[in-house]
């Protein structure tokens, strides 16, 4: 909302019915709803804007509602949206309320063991937005990191660091780089400097056929 404006958030409990034609199993749902008074949302896009990478903004990832209905989906839920030009958007979540008493936080505290490693990694990823996320993660779990933007940037990085004896120990590649070379030509390419780089595969594209069968390109994993 650039010129500012309210944000209206709602919570309820809500049991949803086989006639209320959402996708969703029947039962006890929490409904939360999330509505602003912005410029609205063209309905052409509607069904465009939980892709990976799709956005209208010139800064944008394209990243953040695709991941939105990515963790949803994945908890059996569902979202929607609702939106007037000129009036604002309105995003439904539906969410499985739980049938059973809620585990205490304190318990699941005690059991967590947090892995802590070490390595040099390069990590190439055309966003800026997930180099710092990723970044902050890796540097977490105990390792050092440089980090790429494309494919040539990263074989020069890579041929820098095998010259001054300080090598990575892995790399992760984005699959598609916009308007740059790729992780498949990248690691190809790195496989020409060192025939035993140890490589990753990541993408917001999970269907992608390198995802699915990384192995028989040469990747030692894969992150979606």
């Amino acid at each position: 909302m650039a010129g500012g404006g309210t944000i209206r958030i709602g919570a309820e409990n809500v049991i949803v019915a086989a006639e209320d034609g959402l996708p969703l199993q029947e039962g006890k749902y929490v409904k939360i709803s999330i509505k602003d008074l912005g410029t609205g949302i063209k309905e052409e896009y509607f069904q465009k804007i939980f892709d990976p990478y799709f956005t209208t903004k010139q800064a944008g990832s394209g990243l953040g509602l695709a991941i939105t209905y990515s963790i949803i989906k994945k908890h059996e839920g569902h979202i929607t949206v609702e939106s007037e030009i000129g009036v604002g958007t309105t995003f439904t979540i539906f969410l499985p309320a739980l049938g059973k008493e809620t585990f205490a936080v304190e318990d699941v505290a005690e059991e967590l063991v947090y892995y802590r490693g070490k390595g040099r990694i390069l990590f190439m990823d055309d966003k800026e937005s997930i180099r710092d996320v990723v970044g902050e993660m890796l540097i977490q779990l105990g390792c050092e990191v440089e980090f790429a933007t494309e494919g040539d940037e990263a074989i020069e990085l890579y041929k820098k660091a095998k010259v001054s004896g300080q090598k990575f120990d892995a790399v992760i590649l984005d699959l598609t780089i916009q308007g740059g070379m790729g992780g498949v030509e990248a690691f190809q390419k790195l496989r020409e400097i060192d025939p035993e780089v140890k490589a990753i595969v990541t993408s917001g594209y999970s269907n992608d056929p390198v995802m699915n069968k990384y192995r028989d390109y040469g990747f030692k994993g894969v992150v979606v």
